[in-house]
């Protein structure tokens, strides 16, 4: 179900999972994962669109605002959105792939103390990408898809091809 509320009650014993992504690459590689993430209670953040509707059907879906490039005012939004979420929702870990959307959760997250965890995108080998550049220096954990990003982010650690 999609929704703006991210109001919900805590299952027993579930770890919680905050999954947040743009639509299109960044979307379908979480969404690869169901078979990591699928045991966990869950929420996504994401936009509304066609392409989140059909991959999260059945997923507790919160909207962020899109356009995030460049756009000042949807980067506002998706902070205050970031901190009312994450205020009424805690999770146990927030986890990305990006894009721009998971800059203002990762950065309340670290602030909260809420542990974070960012999946550089499988297609930028050799150059890191700005909202790569952007979490870095809030994540727990910083995973890769090709050893060649090791370089890129020290410290993250190469989790293989998520596609």
């Amino acid at each position: 179900m999609l929704d703006e509320s991210g109001s919900g009650t805590r299952s027993a014993g579930r770890p919680r999972l905050l999954l947040i992504a743009s639509t299109g690459g960044h979307l379908s590689q979480l969404v690869s994962l169901r078979s990591w993430w699928e045991g966990y209670e869950r929420k996504w953040v994401t936009f509304d669109n066609q392409h989140a509707h059909s991959a999260l059907e059945g997923e507790d879906v919160i909207l962020a605002h899109s356009p995030t490039t460049r756009n000042i005012p949807n980067a506002l939004r998706n902070a205050q959105l970031a901190r009312r979420t994450l205020k009424e929702w805690v999770p146990d870990l927030v986890v990305s792939t990006g894009a721009g959307v998971a800059a203002p959760f990762f950065v309340v997250a670290h602030a909260r103390g809420i542990r974070t965890m960012y999946i550089e995108v499988i297609d930028r080998i050799s150059s890191r990408t700005l909202t790569g550049r952007m979490v870095y220096p809030f994540v727990d954990q910083f995973a890769v898809q090709w050893r060649e990003q090791e370089a890129l982010y020290p410290g993250a650690v190469v989790i293989g091809p998520t596609l």
